[in-house]
């Protein structure tokens, strides 16, 4: 993904930065009214990929803002799908509650997620976690922060000593590339492999130095556009499992501190899928 400059007369990335950020402190405020006192959970399609009355309020909330402030801009959302104008450069994607399986189940690790892209490059990023009161917030050539105070990738060289996290897709019972293979690959040759549950803030901790990489496939753009921002501008690396640039529409992501960057990516590329895809439940 190549980065250009933006159109002539465009507001400046930190105005995008701010409306995205108001528009998820929005979301988190909703998400926290909600918490414990869903009426509706329902299945969307596969088994295990859930949303709530949650997931709508919180992403109407987001769109409302977003549209107050840039009406001829496009929308990509989880619930809502694509409105707008697709002539526009400019699209935002958004994930009102990234982990809903877990917010669900009150486990508290899930997070809006709000991404601007420009000719299909993420410009601007915001995550989100209204139960831990974290705010991520990333911008090409500005940094990235939380709560405000500067963020960096982890210094860690060495696989081995390294915690990686991934995730699983909602397709994990109907085929062989379900990512179990390199879990159980990876997990032996680090101090650690975690699952989160909830993708942008696996992107978000990488970038503060949480966690030193994550790799994951089966997503979405609103998934991982924040994240990348983060990540990139906290100084780290971010690729397709090959290492050449990243495709958001192949759904596959690798996302390190860049000093791992290359060993993951050579012990991801080893790894052979399950000989069969395993029965359904």
């Amino acid at each position: 993904m190549k980065s250009e400059p933006l159109p002539p007369q465009t507001p400046p990335l930190e105005e995008f930065l701010d409306i995205a950020t108001e528009a998820a402190l929005s979301a988190g405020a909703i998400l926290q009214s909600f918490w414990g006192n869903l009426e509706s959970v329902r299945e969307k399609g596969r088994p295990g990929d859930l949303v709530t009355e949650a997931d709508a309020a919180a992403e109407a909330a987001v769109i409302t803002i977003l549209k107050r402030h840039f009406p001829e801009h496009q929308i990509l959302a989880e619930e809502s799908g694509h409105q707008g104008d697709t002539v526009s450069r400019f699209l935002w994607a958004i994930d009102p509650l990234d982990g809903t399986t877990n917010y669900a189940h009150q486990y508290p690790f899930s997070a809006t997620s709000i991404a601007l892209l420009v000719d299909g490059v993420p410009q601007i990023g915001v995550i989100f976690d209204p139960f831990h009161q974290e705010l991520f917030r990333a911008a090409r050539g500005l940094g990235a922060t939380r709560n405000r105070q500067s963020i960096h990738v982890s210094q860690t060289k060495i696989l081995s000593h390294s915690l990686l996290v991934t995730g699983f897709a909602y397709d994990r019972r109907e085929t062989a590339d379900n990512n179990y293979a390199e879990f159980c690959h990876l997990t032996h040759l680090t101090q650690g492999v975690r699952r989160g549950g909830s993708a942008s803030l696996d992107l978000a901790y990488v970038a503060c130095g949480r966690l030193d990489g994550y790799w994951e496939r089966g997503l979405s753009p609103w998934d991982i556009a924040a994240g990348i921002v983060l990540v990139e501008e906290a100084g780290g690396r971010v690729s397709a499992y090959d290492r050449l640039p990243l495709d958001l529409a192949s759904g596959r992501i690798l996302a390190t501190n860049g000093y791992l960057h290359d060993a993951l990516s050579a012990e991801l590329l080893k790894v052979k899928p399950l000989a069969m895809p395993l029965p359904s439940i």
